[in-house]
């Protein structure tokens, strides 16, 4: 049995979600404006599928506005530069997202430079990632490394001081989820270490942390042995695993042994059903910001 308190993303998420509709309503009873965000997806690739299905579900829910273009799979880069500038002019279009992985011969760091940064609900285009880096703050924040800052935050995780090991080095969790651990600011002031693939002593440092963020994809990569009893282990790894009993022959599991890092850690957050739940709340939030920001400008 567990003895690791468990963070929930389902329900901080939930709690995120209401207060993002509330700010829905308000918009639109003030203004008159409904917040919309387009999703553009190319290819058929079915991962993005249901993960483009699965935001346009929860923004409609929230009442926020949500269309989806799909492009064909060999989509030349200037077609969907063309595109991504019609929804930059579009006033009603108040986020853009552009799904990944995209297909080979698109270069995705020119598609996240071409999208409005007051737009860019993900949090990379290089304006918003230089604004974190230098603390000031970004319009978006890259939305997962802001939902883990969520969950730690929401569960009253202290960070200021405390020693947090980030295991990946990736534009998309690690790089802005130590910027953001780092900043000279409230739910923040933490000491941060960053591990990666060409990292020695590897489970030296993370015994020595209070907090573990685990995100290098690596299956069940963090173990019991390397964590200090009471710390709080955030898991945003996402890996196949082989499995002849699932129905798919694998199921999806974090980077780390949950159950056996759970006897030690004094908080955990679950995978699935951690920060996952966090990224989506994150996302649409972000979006609403946009319309905000977009009516005052107006």
């Amino acid at each position: 049995m567990s003895s690791a308190r468990l963070i929930d993303g389902k329900v901080i998420s939930s709690q995120i979600h209401s207060e993002t509709q509330a700010r829905v309503v308000a918009l639109r009873e003030k203004t008159g404006v409904i917040a919309g965000i387009t999703f553009v997806r190319v290819g058929e690739d079915p991962a993005s599928q249901a993960y483009v299905r699965m935001k346009g579900a929860k923004a409609a829910e929230l009442g926020i506005r949500s269309d989806t273009i799909v492009l064909e799979e060999k989509t030349a880069q200037a077609e969907l530069l063309a595109l991504i500038e019609k929804l930059n002019r579009d006033p009603q279009v108040h986020g853009i997202l552009v799904q990944a992985p995209l297909p080979k011969q698109i270069k995705e760091e020119e598609i996240f430079m071409a999208i409005d940064f007051r737009k860019d609900v993900d949090g990379f285009h290089p304006v918003n990632v230089g604004k974190l880096l230098l603390g000031q703050n970004p319009l978006f924040k890259p939305c997962t490394p802001a939902g883990v800052h969520e969950l730690l935050i929401r569960t009253g995780v202290t960070l200021s001081g405390a020693e947090v090991v980030i295991l990946g080095r990736g534009y998309l969790v690690g790089k802005p989820m130590a910027a953001i651990l780092m900043q000279k600011e409230k739910h923040a002031d933490a000491t941060v270490t960053v591990l990666h693939s060409r990292s020695k002593n590897i489970a030296e440092h993370c015994r020595r942390a209070d907090i573990i963020i685990a995100a290098m994809g690596q299956a069940h990569f963090i173990k019991a042995e390397m964590v200090k009893p009471g710390a709080v282990v955030i898991d945003v790894g996402v890996n196949r695993m082989d499995d002849p009993q699932a129905k798919k022959g694998y199921r999806l599991v974090g980077d780390v042994d949950f159950e056996a890092v759970s006897q030690v850690a004094g908080a955990i957050t679950p995978n699935p059903g951690g920060v996952g739940p966090m990224t989506i709340a994150m996302l649409l939030s972000n979006t609403v910001r946009a319309a905000e920001m977009a009516t005052v400008s107006n």
